[in-house]
């Protein structure tokens, strides 16, 4: 497999391909992973970047993965210089990132070396100017990869050296602020989500007067409760319910994360024909779903409507017992008990959802915070009120992103197609 694809090499400035702007078009490839000598663990390794090391960065500074002097043999990879330009054809199609280190690639990116009077950093931007209209054009096309082919005729624009550079440090300089900004607000929002998160797991097992005197619970997951509060085992709350289907004809649905119970195609490409689902558990209004594959993940909901689940779920209603099933949701989906849920499974996982299951009888046994109903309510009414205040916050600060990331798309287009004086860039 030939790596590096030689390029004519004509430079004449009124030509409208990259391709004539190039010395060459390197491509990458995979060594074969099942061969330990082609991988190294160490720093002596040749950095292997794949679409996941560049997709989400401008400068590539490390990589998962590396490979050894075999290895790049096996495929004949090219090592590139930092400062080498990468480019995906797939996934995160037409993103470009500049190499910090010696790297080599997979065969899903491209490396470009330019003719002298290119400047790599007007190139970058250039082609950064080119993705949204090769994403609307997959998008429309509904054809999401690219190929040596396209990359290389993908238009080139006949400006000067000089000015090339007048425009990518322009641009360098301008996008810097506007990077600044998304980065801060960006945090903001992880922030805001570490605040909802610490705000459910304190209320729902502290419930919502801080001053409420405490007793030991007993538990070493949980501390401290109110001392008025009890602490059950989850099978003095509910029981479980396992009546299966004989016709399949009923609605089918699945747990979706963050969505809860939805159609089941909205989860899943697979289509199951009535007589597939045949044997699958019947759920009805106000029971509570569990993915038993999955609780560690908070796959946890209510039914609002009757239908049928997957085996794999397991189903329950409140036994005859006062609570709010909404107070529950709430606690069972916090990062506490998905940790409680994960060391009570059971099963051959290694990882932290590998193949372990929530089965019933653990569910069953597990002791659960218990606040008078009433305290139930109120949690979770503020819990919602809460939620409904930060996700107009979150929604605020999406919207600010979602402008500064077309403001600086603008801007770079407008640089790099003349529409911003040489004069004012200067």
């Amino acid at each position: 497999m030939k790596q590096i694809i030689h390029l004519t090499g004509n430079t004449h400035r009124g030509s409208a391909r990259l391709k004539h702007v190039l010395t060459a078009l390197i491509s990458g490839g995979t060594p074969d992973t099942n061969n330990d000598d082609y991988w190294s663990d160490d720093d002596e390794g040749i950095a292997w970047v794949v679409i996941g090391d560049m997709s989400t960065t401008a400068l590539v500074r490390f990589t998962e993965k590396k490979v050894t002097e075999s290895g790049l043999a096996s495929k004949r990879l090219q090592v590139m210089p930092p400062g080498t330009l990468i480019y995906s054809m797939y996934a995160s199609m037409g993103h470009v990132a500049e190499l910090a280190i010696p790297a080599t690639i997979n065969q899903a990116l491209l490396g470009f070396e330019f003719v002298e009077d290119v400047e790599p950093s007007f190139a970058k931007w250039w082609l950064r100017h080119l993705q949204p209209v090769l994403l609307a054009e997959a998008s429309s096309n509904t054809q999401d990869n690219l190929n040596a082919d396209k990359v290389k005729n993908l238009p080139f624009p006949a400006i000067d050296l000089a000015s090339q550079v007048c425009i990518a440090s322009f641009l360098d300089r301008e996008t810097a602020g506007i990077d600044r900004l998304i980065a801060e607000k960006e945090r903001m929002l992880a922030l805001l989500d570490e605040k909802r998160s610490a705000l459910i797991s304190r209320v729902v097992t502290r419930g919502l007067d801080a001053n409420a005197p405490l007793k030991s619970s007993g538990l070493e997951w949980l501390g401290k409760i109110p001392a008025h509060w009890g602490e059950p085992r989850a099978k003095g709350l509910f029981r479980e319910v396992d009546i299966r289907t004989d016709t399949g004809e009923e609605k089918l649905l699945s747990l979706r994360m963050g969505k809860g119970l939805v159609p089941h195609e909205e989860v899943s490409d697979k289509d199951l024909e009535p007589s597939d689902v045949i044997g699958f558990k019947k759920i009805e209004p106000d029971q509570m779903v569990i993915n038993r594959m999955r609780a560690a993940s908070g796959l946890i909901a209510v039914a609002t409507e009757s239908g049928l689940v997957s085996p794999d779920y397991s189903v329950f209603e409140v036994a005859d017992h006062e609570l709010s099933i909404e107070y529950f949701l709430e606690l069972f989906k916090t990062t506490l008990l998905q940790a409680v849920f994960r060391s009570s499974s059971k099963g051959l996982g290694t990882g932290e959802q590998g193949f372990l299951r929530l089965y019933t009888d653990s569910f069953l046994s597990i002791h659960f915070p218990y606040p008078p109903v009433h305290e139930q309510n109120a949690i979770a009414a503020f819990i919602q009120k809460e939620r409904t205040e930060m996700l107009q916050m979150e929604s605020l600060l999406i919207r600010s992103i979602e402008l500064a990331k077309e403001r600086r798309a603008a801007l770079i287009t407008a640089a790099v197609t003349g529409q911003i004086a040489m004069e004012e860039m200067k």
